[in-house]
């Protein structure tokens, strides 16, 4: 017979998401960047101190200023700064 306790799992309303992540910007800082790749749905990439940022409406090897907008799962979302 085996004594152990189940695994405990945090409950489904648990507000742990992104626990433990320190990104190295907060959302609406304005950044200038280099796009290195595109993304499969068309969104420009670029690395901020490792993290990779995707931006909508970037090209390929342009340097461009973009502000953060959103921060999800170890990743950052970009729109272009006029």
């Amino acid at each position: 017979m085996n004594t152990l306790s189940p695994k405990k799992r945090a409950p489904r309303n648990a507000k742990n998401r992104g626990r433990g992540i320190s990104y190295p910007m907060d959302i609406g800082d304005e950044i200038e960047v280099d796009i290195f790749d595109i993304a499969p749905n068309g969104e420009g990439v670029a690395k901020i101190k490792g993290f990779p940022v995707f931006i909508k409406n970037a090209k390929l090897n342009e340097h461009v200023k973009i502000r953060i907008t959103a921060l999800v799962s170890g990743a950052a979302d970009a729109e272009l700064v006029s």
